[in-house]
């Protein structure tokens, strides 16, 4: 199994032959070597004999073919139908990786940490049995019954990234297909003797399309939804869309009111309650009596209590 600095390796080389057609060898062997530096990486020291090791495995995990052109360089020569699904994965692992307790750009980028944002650990497994078509068993926490513990079997087809959490999305044993968040994963074990036949059918830009967050329900609705939000909270939205869909209606110095096509979900519906402060629903009706009730009970849960009297002494 590759440990994480040898998956940090792959990272690096990955995008920088992303980002330029050909790379001559000392020009990529110092690129690694500089930007494991970064990392206090004590296996900074990169030599082309383990560059040639880390090609075989870029091969075997994701698909890549990079070969070289004496006169040019490295470049990519192949690739698997899946390698784009993988670029922003190994762009956010070296994203994430380049910042750690133990890095000096600590001292420089103040980063939001947050723990168990991805296991490392189950990087190279789950990215090698969705290539290879290999069945996987795993235990899996489910926190809203107690932690209690199941056993799944699972054909991993994706990995996705939502709200700063990872999810892995597969075909349950009764043929549906499910998401599980990858830090509640445990005791993985790849099937490498078995092989199923992955359904290549699947529109992936059209899983997510009409949704916010992790899950499209294709029985729920697509539904027109309008918002509008005070001035200081519609800069924020204008800048950073809720939605593909999102249509500016309307823009006055008292607020911004926009329009959303998409599937309400709880992920969706939690976006909101964050702008809570500012966002009012216009339509659709259903939605705003969500988000009344969800307010108006957190309103009754954090009613201040009356303070106790204080005793007056003559």
């Amino acid at each position: 199994m590759a440990k994480i600095s040898q998956i940090r390796r792959l990272a690096i080389l990955i995008n920088k032959l992303s980002a330029v057609q050909y790379v001559p060898t000392d020009e990529l062997i110092s690129h690694v070597e500089n930007t494991l530096a970064l990392y206090d990486n004590q296996d900074a020291n990169y030599s082309q004999r383990t560059m040639q090791r880390d090609f075989a495995l870029i091969d075997e995990m994701f698909g890549i073919v990079i070969r070289n052109d004496k006169s040019r360089g490295y470049y990519i020569a192949a690739l698997d139908e899946m390698t784009d699904n993988y670029k922003d994965l190994l762009l956010n692992f070296e994203l994430l990786s380049s910042i750690n307790a133990d890095s000096v750009l600590q001292k420089y980028v103040l980063a939001e940490h947050r723990q168990n944002t991805i296991r490392h650990e189950l990087i190279a497994p789950l990215l090698k049995a969705i290539r290879k078509r290999n069945p996987i068993e795993f235990d899996y926490t489910l926190v809203r019954h107690n932690g209690e513990i199941i056993h799944k079997q699972l054909l991993p087809h994706f990995l996705k990234e939502s709200q700063h959490r990872w999810y892995l999305i597969g075909y349950d044993t009764d043929g549906k297909l499910k998401t599980f968040g990858v830090d509640r994963i445990s005791t993985i074990n790849v099937l490498e003797g078995t092989q199923f036949h992955r359904n290549e059918l699947i529109d992936i830009p059209a899983l997510f399309r009409e949704s916010y967050g992790i899950w499209n329900n294709p029985e729920d609705p697509i539904e027109d939804i309008i918002l509008k939000y005070d001035s200081v909270d519609g800069a924020f939205v204008k800048t950073l869309p809720l939605h593909h869909s999102q249509q500016i209606l309307s823009e006055t110095s008292c607020g911004v009111t926009i329009k959303l096509r998409l599937r309400i979900t709880n992920d969706f519906v939690m976006e909101l309650l964050s702008r809570s402060r500012s966002v009012e629903v216009i339509a659709p009706l259903s939605l705003r009596t969500r988000i009344y009730a969800t307010l108006q009970q957190a309103a009754n849960r954090n009613k201040p209590s009356k303070p106790e009297r204080e005793e007056r002494i003559d």
